[in-house]
Order: structure tokens, then C-alpha cells, then sequence
């Protein structure tokens, strides 16, 4: 795991996260925020792992890795719109309006 990976995980889970976000299981957009990033670290880790991506800032040269990167991208906004999702469904269940 590297910090430029890290990094683009959090911010597409955050992007994911308020996607998700602008539905009924809205808790907010700080909230929506912090559970996006949560889960698009999450996610992103399972996909680097299963997809043997080393990292974004990998690249021989010290170039970026474009597949490692995309990668990083799509794991980390799917898990926070996935993560994001089932906690605000979770809340508006236990917290009906």
C-alpha cells in the first residue's frame, strides 16, 4: 500500500459516498463523506489485494502505474457508494421519518 493509492481510494469513496448520497439514505453530507472515504479504503485495499495491483506509485521510474491507479479508482468510489448505502439504510430503518 502506497500513499498516492491511499489517497485516490479516499477521495473516490468520498465522491462515491455523496453520490450515493443525493439518495433517501442520505445521513448528511459530512457523514456521507467520512463512511464514503471509510469504505472506498476498504474496498480499494480488497481489490489492490485481489487484483495484485502493488500500488499506484509503483511504476518502475517512478512513473504512475495506470492500471494500479484505475483500479484504485473504481474499488475505492464502489466502496463508499457501496458502504454509504447500507449504512443510511441501515439508519433510516432504525430511524424511520
Amino acid at each position: 500500500m502506497d500513499i498516492v493509492s491511499l489517497v485516490v481510494q479516499i477521495i473516490a469513496g468520498v465522491v462515491g459516498g455523496n453520490a450515493v448520497g443525493m439518495s433517501k439514505q442520505s445521513m448528511g453530507p459530512g457523514l456521507n463523506s467520512i463512511v464514503g472515504g471509510i469504505g472506498g479504503v476498504i474496498l480499494g485495499q480488497v481489490v489492490a489485494a485481489i487484483t495484485g495491483q502493488p500500488g499506484a506509485a509503483a511504476a518502475a521510474g517512478g512513473g504512475v502505474d495506470l492500471a494500479a491507479l484505475i483500479s484504485s479508482i473504481i474499488g475505492g468510489g464502489a466502496g463508499g457508494a457501496v458502504l454509504t448505502f447500507i449504512i443510511g439504510l441501515i439508519k433510516s430503518k432504525m430511524h424511520p421519518q
